[in-house]
């Protein structure tokens, strides 16, 4: 079912200042940056090995990222497991009674997301992602 760790999401205020760190100290790359309307928010690629390091800035002040942000800060959002069906993992996990965010899935920048809810994951977002 899962593949491996696609990659780690950090919520920031701001792309530009976070790429400071990650980029100009750490020395990633950037490998891609996108907004992505649907999702209301402006998001940062930086590879790292067979993952990737995700920044996201929401552009939306009512968006569920803007309020995740509001809350709890700058830091870890979510981290994101490749599925090779994400229908069938969806099924499969809740027929398990894991609890959802999405039951069909959306587009995401690589492909098509859904969301494993925080309360059925002991506190963590889990992105599925089905590479494109």
């Amino acid at each position: 079912m899962i593949q491996r760790i696609d990659h780690v999401a950090i919520v920031v205020n701001e792309i530009e200042s976070a790429l400071r760190v990650y980029r100009d100290a750490l020395g990633l790359p950037l490998e891609h940056m996108e907004t992505i309307s649907e999702q209301d928010v402006r998001i940062a690629f930086l590879p790292v090995g067979d993952s990737e390091i995700e920044l996201l800035e929401p552009i939306n002040p009512d968006s569920g990222v803007a309020k995740f942000l509001a809350k709890r800060g700058e830091g870890m959002h979510h981290i994101c497991l490749e599925v090779e069906d994400i229908e069938a993992t969806l099924r499969e996990l809740e027929a398990r009674g894991v609890e959802l965010i999405d039951r069909v899935p959306r587009r995401g920048a690589h492909g098509r997301v859904a969301f494993v809810h925080p309360r059925g994951a002991h506190g963590v977002l889990i992105e599925l992602l089905e590479r494109a």
